[in-house]
């Protein structure tokens, strides 16, 4: 091996042995490796957060402020955080979505507004986002990818080490190396980030539904609200599952119910 290449390879390999921070999250129940703390994502969410309101339209409607208004705080003080730090809002989009933020920051779309029948439907997707926040989601995928993108660069000068001899021969060798490392960035994705992301749903899921559950809400709303997510889009177009970063709409629906009949609930 050149002694370049060498010396680039141990720089990486280096760089990955020293990404150990390894954190038990006790809510969780399981490690998690984060590289950057609570404070660092929410600094660097904020930004997103405010250009956000600027460029989104905010929903002025009424019927669906003040049911944010009324669940959000109840569920954001039965996962063991004060309202007064988080900031949630409704936003002007047809398109059947929420989202959190690291440092207490909720978006909930007009669309998916429109299909609750219930402040118990909301609840369940608050305490979702809640949930995906207290268990620093955000941070883990920031570092799953940071450790996806060192190992490919490790992989990349490992596999152009031999391409030696006459040009022919190191064109082969290049475009053989090429292909190894697209199936590695491609292993990468579908092998370990995505199937986290999947995973880190279904944990939202049912942190969700255990802080709906303490804030007096009928948690087997979360599966109606699953059902109805799942005829108001039957017949678009989605990825299959091993290639989106969400459950299939059964695959949750099961989950929850799994997660209720454990409260002793038939839903």
């Amino acid at each position: 091996m050149p002694r370049f290449r060498r010396s680039a390879l141990a720089v990486v390999l280096a760089s990955v042995a020293g990404l150990t921070a390894c954190t038990y999250n006790e809510e969780l129940g399981r490690s998690q490796l984060l590289f950057a703390g609570r404070d660092d994502m929410a600094q660097a969410a904020a930004g997103s957060w405010e250009q956000l309101k600027k460029q989104q339209p905010i929903s002025r409607d009424e019927r669906y402020t003040s049911r944010l208004n009324r669940v959000a705080p109840k569920l954001i003080r039965a996962a063991g955080g004060n309202p007064a730090q988080w900031e949630y809002l409704v936003f002007e989009d047809k398109s059947l979505n929420a989202f959190a933020l690291p440092g207490g920051r909720i978006g909930i779309h007009t669309g998916i507004m429109d299909i609750m029948q219930n402040d118990a439907q909301l609840a369940a997707v608050v305490g979702h986002e809640i949930a995906h926040v207290n268990y620093r989601h955000s941070g883990e995928r920031y570092s799953q990818n940071m450790v996806a993108s060192i190992g490919i660069g490790a992989a990349s000068i490992a596999a152009g080490v031999s391409c030696d001899g006459t040009p022919q021969e190191r064109r082969a060798c290049e475009q053989r190396s090429g292909a190894l490392v697209q199936a590695l960035g491609i292993g990468a994705v579908y092998g370990a980030i995505l199937p986290y992301s999947r995973k880190h749903e279904l944990e939202a899921d049912e942190g969700g539904v255990r802080y709906m559950a303490r804030a007096g809400y009928d948690t087997c709303e979360a599966v109606r609200f699953w059902q109805r997510m799942q005829a108001s889009s039957a017949g678009q177009q989605r990825p299959p599952e091993f290639a989106s970063t969400h459950p299939a709409s059964d695959t949750r629906i099961n989950n929850l119910r799994q997660i209720t009949s454990q409260q002793g609930k038939r839903c």
